[in-house]
């Protein structure tokens, strides 16, 4: 069929389906129009996608921008078009990662991965890019298409996550994770050049005492200043990092000599025993701390860690406010101390715990007129358990109050029982611990006791240690005097081993004061110890206070404080601590021969 003139083009039926036949014309007319909608389609789409889109040539020159490009760059068309995709200074220019990025890009057509753009103004920002090719008929590059996204809020995001996973909330500090992925690499960069790794683990001395005194808001904000001044005091290379609670570990990396260790360590002391202000009190706290050292004690991150753990304690068993490094005995006692505190959680559930009972004797007359209560630990495996190996572990981890509540309770119990069977009534000395003597509820415990066993509050007295006293003494006169107000007896214990002040000392309402041992041992050989002890006898009877000394175990020494008057005495001249049955037939036997009480037990 011949092509119609324009003017008498037609349509004419299909014979064979009925259909209309379009001329050619007509459909070039209609693809061309497709073509147009097609394009004006890609140009919105290319217009208006979030993405930013860069066309350049084959040489890199910039051909097209989209608005987007504009809006994440900065950049305009007026800017770019024309120009080399060099200016905008991505990290895919860089010449170590140029040349095998863009060889990918050629061979395979295409490349994807995040880099580091520049806007305009110079600000740098992530963005994921993805670089395709378009090529002629011959193989050869004509085009190339850039797509990219702006992921600077995910990637911050992404960041502010990791770094609270690897970070202290409180203290902002690294936390365990990521102490321990640096202290890897510090073992082994120091492997390698022969340098040595420090690992120091600190903590607190009596931290918890100010948690329950002040409140854990004050604890929170002691722990922020702490860590400030551990900051300052650690080098820039070092990682301070709290593992919690009042622990900290700091790894001291590159180390030519252990020395250096040890004046950092000297330089923490310092710098932490300095008094601090806190929402207005003034707080001294000391601290202890263990070291370990690579290749020396380990060559592992787990066990320098436990080894400065085991060093740390030991520095707490000498008297705190020091520094210790490592030894294998170190190890051994701090086994022991694990193992110990493992079994000290299900003691009391498990009822192990038993109170033997001291007599006290008043020396005038002879006579029992008080027994001190001193908790014991049956183990089944270990057999009986003395107090000064688990008394401290069980005040750090806090077992010291359910345990302490129980011993009041038993004591309040046993003294009830023995009235009941008619023996002489005396009177139960309970010792307290610096963590129960802070407890809020205290003084209603108490009360409850007492009520539960119907004992007349005169029958028990509290005995609190000079420190707990003194540590806050404001504090400590209110709640003695609401003890006091009780009916209760209080003593102050172990006398003449803390830091009494006068002035303060007159204004408690206590009733006794109790010789620490450490000066009754050797007053008839050690003039200073004899001079101490009677001066404490005669500043008592000023007070009008009553004396006891504790750990006579001769008749020389039971001569001496008969002499200087003192009041009452305990120790091994007379009985060791016992059973409650053997009290019960202590007491019984008690009878007075010339004016003096006699007893058959011994």
């Amino acid at each position: 069929m011949q092509d119609l003139p324009n003017s008498d083009q037609k349509n004419y039926p299909d014979a064979s389906n009925n259909k209309p036949i379009h001329s050619v014309s007509e459909q070039e007319s209609n693809g061309v129009r497709e073509k147009e909608r097609q394009l004006r389609l890609f140009a919105h789409i290319f217009d208006s996608v979030n993405e930013g889109i860069i066309v350049t040539d084959g040489g890199k020159n910039m051909l097209f921008i989209n608005p987007a490009f504009s809006t994440i760059t900065g950049y305009s068309a007026n800017d770019l078009i024309g120009k080399n995709l060099n200016l905008l200074h991505l990290d895919l220019m860089d010449d170590a990662f140029n040349h095998e990025t863009w060889r990918s890009i050629n061979e395979i057509g295409s490349w994807q991965g995040e880099v580091v753009g520049r806007r305009k103004n110079n600000e740098n920002y992530a963005e994921f890019l993805s670089i395709s090719t378009m090529k002629n008929e011959l193989g050869e590059v004509s085009y190339y298409v850039g797509v990219f996204s702006d992921i600077s809020e995910r990637k911050a995001a992404e960041e502010r996550v990791a770094y609270v996973v690897l970070h202290d909330f409180l203290t902002n500090l690294p936390n365990a994770l990521l102490l321990q992925d640096r202290l890897v690499q510090a073992i082994c960069h120091a492997g390698r050049e022969n340098h040595k790794v420090a690992v120091m683990c600190l903590d607190l001395d009596h931290f918890k005492v100010i948690n329950d005194m002040l409140g854990h808001l004050v604890g929170d904000k002691l722990l922020q200043e702490v860590a400030r001044r551990i900051s300052n005091v650690s080098r820039v290379s070092d990682t301070v990092s709290r593992r919690g609670g009042d622990e900290f570990v700091i790894l001291l990396p590159d180390l030519e000599a252990v020395d250096d260790a040890a004046v950092i360590a000297a330089k923490l002391i310092n710098a932490i025993s300095h008094p601090c202000i806190i929402d207005g009190n003034e707080i001294k706290i000391t601290t202890s701390i263990g070291i370990s050292i690579f290749p020396e004690d380990g060559c592992d991150e787990d066990c320098l860690i436990k080894y400065a753990d085991a060093a740390m304690y030991h520095a707490k068993k000498n008297g705190r406010n020091n520094y210790q490094f490592f030894t294998n005995e170190m190890n051994q006692l701090a086994l022991e101390r694990m193992s110990i505190e493992r079994k000290l959680r299900h003691a009391l559930e498990r009822q192990e715990f038993c109170l033997h009972y001291q007599p006290q004797v008043e020396l005038r007359s002879g006579r029992i007129i008080g027994v001190e209560a001193l908790l014991r630990w049956n183990n089944p495996e270990t057999g009986m358990i003395l107090p000064g190996r688990f008394i401290a572990i069980a005040e750090e981890n806090g077992l010291i109050i359910p345990i302490g509540e129980w011993v009041l309770r038993e004591a309040c119990r046993q003294n009830r029982e023995w009235r009941m069977l008619g023996l002489p009534e005396i009177t139960m000395a309970v010792n307290l611990s610096t963590v129960q003597f802070r407890q809020n509820d205290f003084g209603e415990m108490i009360k409850a006791i007492l009520c539960e066993y119907g004992l007349d509050p005169s029958a028990l007295e509290l005995e609190i240690t000079e420190g707990a006293v003194m540590h806050n003494a404001e504090a400590s006169i209110a709640l003695l005097v609401e003890l006091k107000a009780m009916g209760l007896k209080l003593s102050v214990d172990d006398f003449g081993t803390g830091y009494s002040s006068l002035s303060y000392l007159k204004r408690f309402p206590i009733d006794k004061l109790k010789i620490d041992q450490s000066f009754v041992r050797d007053i008839v050989v050690d003039s200073d110890d004899a001079v101490i002890v009677s001066t404490i006898i005669n500043m008592a009877r000023t007070l009008k206070l009553k004396v006891i000394a504790e750990g006579v175990e001769t008749a020389e020494q039971l001569s001496f404080l008969k002499r200087q008057e003192c009041d009452e005495v305990q120790g091994y001249y007379f009985n060791k601590p016992m059973t409650p049955e053997k009290i019960s037939k202590l007491l019984a036997s008690g009878h007075e021969e010339d004016s003096q009480w006699s007893y058959e037990l011994r």
